[in-house]
């Protein structure tokens, strides 16, 4: 054949495979999110094959593990007990709470790893919701946020780098940066969860945490989070919630779910030059180690592909429960 361009001249050798490629990962894309609970033991996740509920004291090693695979962030989250849950989750604020204890736990023994956290009242509500939910059964608002203002305001005083609000509430990334920053926590960052859909790929994580929406004899419960968080069918919407982040102050955006949403990741970094972050949820994990557990797929081909696409569509950071696993694959 007269051809006169050949792609496959440039896919003849690793090497120049190598030279010519567009996109690579690396262990410091990668933020590692980690469970915690109150107990002294370390707990497997039924749902999430290798994932655990980390102790106070196992969580330092597993910190540490991660430091030296070259991960540069971990996100905390917390598994509250029962009797600490209330209708308006004041735990979350709490300075001597789950949380604030891990945060200080973790930046004495690796100070320089960077730690986020998450902003929502679900892990704290006995009513399972990221908010307060009014007698009539509405998810509040404005109430909400006042919460967590101070919440984020303890993590912050606990040593978080990064607060993550991912209620998607209206205006709470801008309360939220006020609240930091009279209190001096202005160097404190926010890394939004910008265009967080209302998914089905969230049950893994519920279960962890035991955060799902649930029922109430004393008032009606939304059995979702369709008011709040976005509708998997929009994306011009996500474009909205970006714009509007930015303009409160968000310092890293993200899209969560990551795998099903690639488009949302392209459509915002055509839109922003903020860092853009993928969320590699847990539903989507669960999924990869249940087919690697069958024999069906190759687990690690298949986790390095999926990160490398979030970085393809456009993420600069990848929130991912594979993280150790890829790093170690990487080196």
């Amino acid at each position: 054949m007269d051809l006169t361009y050949r792609p496959r001249r440039l896919r003849r050798s690793f090497a120049l495979r190598s030279m010519v490629q567009e996109h690579s990962l690396t262990p410091a894309d990668f933020i590692y999110p980690l469970f915690v609970h109150a107990g002294s033991d370390i707990q497997p996740i039924s749902a999430m094959p290798g994932a655990m509920r980390w102790s106070l004291d196992s969580l330092i090693s597993e910190v540490e593990r991660a430091w030296q695979l070259g991960i540069r962030c971990v996100v905390l989250f917390p598994k509250v007990d029962e009797s600490l849950k209330t209708e308006d989750g004041a735990e979350c604020f709490n300075p001597d709470g789950l949380i604030p204890r891990a945060i200080r736990r973790v930046k004495a023994a690796v100070p320089e790893m960077t730690v986020m956290t998450d902003v929502a009242l679900d892990p704290y509500s006995c009513d399972g919701h990221d908010g307060i939910v009014s007698s009539e059964g509405i998810v509040l608002n404005d109430e909400t946020i006042e919460y967590l203002c101070r919440q984020a305001v303890v993590q912050a005083e606990a040593g978080a780098d990064l607060i993550g609000p991912s209620d998607m509430m209206d205006g709470r990334v801008g309360a939220i940066r006020e609240a930091l920053d009279e209190e001096d926590f202005e160097y404190v960052g926010i890394i939004s969860y910008t265009a967080k859909y209302s998914s089905a790929y969230y049950g893994p994580f519920r279960e962890a945490l035991d955060s799902a929406p649930r029922g109430n004899t004393t008032k009606p419960i939304p059995k979702d989070k369709s008011t709040y968080q976005m509708n998997p069918a929009n994306a011009r919407e996500a474009i909205t919630e970006a714009q509007l982040d930015e303009q409160e102050g968000a310092d890293i955006l993200m899209v969560k779910p990551g795998l099903a949403y690639l488009d949302i990741i392209y459509r915002l970094r055509q839109e922003s030059e903020l860092p853009i972050a993928a969320y590699n949820v847990s539903g989507e994990y669960a999924m990869v180690k249940a087919a690697a557990e069958k024999g069906w797929i190759d687990e690690r081909k298949v986790v390095l592909e999926t990160l490398l696409s979030f970085k393809r569509s456009g993420a600069d950071l990848i929130l991912t429960y594979h993280a150790c696993d890829a790093a170690q694959w990487l080196k």
